[in-house]
């Protein structure tokens, strides 16, 4: 099989010749690989991935900003922050903060699909194709209502007002579902995966109850399911943490991969995971990068490769490989490695 096949097949819950494998992981930690493997390091490394497909942005020219600074189409402002390891853009601008009513909603300039050119795509995701599975969109309502308010007002707006947050998530998702239904229309036939994602938990429990996920989210999130379904496109969900109760959710809703599997979170060990939804999800993840892969041994994080393949894909299929969200800087590239030469060898079936 090519990386292509293999991921597809994984993903299809099939049978594959051996696991398949993928990489998230922070810009210094990519500079490092390159330095030492070169630009192809992902060949060097038998990590399968995935090609991507995007729009070209042709809107509204974005306002200047300062150094280290960069903003987009939502407004949103991010600062560079260096910190020990590395650095990271965290925003520093909310643009929806300070807004406090329908008409201050209705006031906001609001992203369009038009300002987006998907004439290039096709192009792209044929080549992509050649050799990888084919990943285009990211729709996530949660995310981008804490990104347009902030963390406080996005958790406490469903819970004091419910007519504002509904319509401020009709309107963003109503420009997530227009815009990507024209990437994949402009792609028909060539894209293979999309994510439809948001972060639900917390490292200990989610962030809301059920209740206020029923109401508020999860009929966004059924809408771009149900728009990914219309074009044959399989679902991708990202959610991190504890997020043990909305999974019987996201299984009837249907999503068909599952990441980042933080198993050290309550509720989210491998085995039950495996049992209980490993008939409809696949797991893309599981090696952990908060202890394994910064802080343990190659032997630990082999140790662990090998547990994950073990359960994740004890019935041949269902599971890829890869870290439990971005590979931090502080990991050593000893680790990196131990964990794909793990995967690529105990792997193979």
């Amino acid at each position: 099989m090519n990386s292509r096949e293999r991921m597809l097949a994984a993903i299809d819950r099939k049978p594959m010749d051996r696991v398949p494998t993928d990489i998230w992981a922070v810009p210094e930690i990519r500079e490092k690989l390159t330095r030492r493997f070169g630009e192809d390091y992902s060949e060097a490394l038998h990590i399968d991935g995935f090609a991507g497909a995007g729009a070209e942005y042709v809107g509204p020219d974005l306002p200047a900003v300062g150094e280290g600074q960069r903003t987009d189409h939502w407004g949103i402002l991010h600062e560079r922050v260096r910190y020990d390891t590395g650095e990271y853009y965290e925003i520093s601008r909310h643009p929806l903060a300070e807004a406090e009513s329908i008409d201050d909603l209705e006031a906001y300039a609001w992203p369009e699909a038009d300002w987006f050119d998907c004439s290039q795509m096709a192009d792209a995701a044929r080549k992509g194709r050649r050799s990888q599975a084919v990943m285009c969109g990211y729709m996530a309502p949660l995310t981008y209502h804490m990104y347009l308010r902030g963390l406080e007002a996005c958790l406490t707006d469903p819970l004091l007002r419910g007519e504002f947050t509904h319509h401020l998530l009709g309107r963003l998702c109503d420009f997530m579902y227009d815009h990507h239904r024209r990437m994949f229309q402009a792609c028909e036939g060539l894209i293979d995966v999309t994510q439809v994602t948001d972060d639900y938990g917390m490292q200990t429990g989610p962030l809301m109850g059920l209740e206020t996920f029923r109401g508020f989210y999860r009929p966004h999130l059924q809408r771009f399911i149900d728009l990914a379904r219309e074009f044959g496109i399989r679902v991708f969900h990202h959610d991190d943490g504890a997020i043990r109760d909305f999974l019987p959710d996201m299984a009837e809703m249907g999503i068909d991969v599952l990441n980042p599997i933080q198993w050290r979170c309550p509720g989210m060990e491998i085995e039950a995971l495996k049992r209980d939804f490993g008939d409809s999800m696949c797991f893309h993840g599981g090696i952990d990068n908060q202890q394994t892969l910064p802080f343990g041994s190659a032997a630990d994080v082999r140790a662990e490769v090998r547990r994950c393949i073990d359960v994740l894909a004890a019935d041949g299929t269902g599971y890829v490989v890869a870290p439990c969200h971005n590979i931090q800087a502080n990991t050593p590239v000893e680790n990196i490695l131990a964990m794909y030469d793990e995967a690529h060898e105990y792997g193979a079936f």
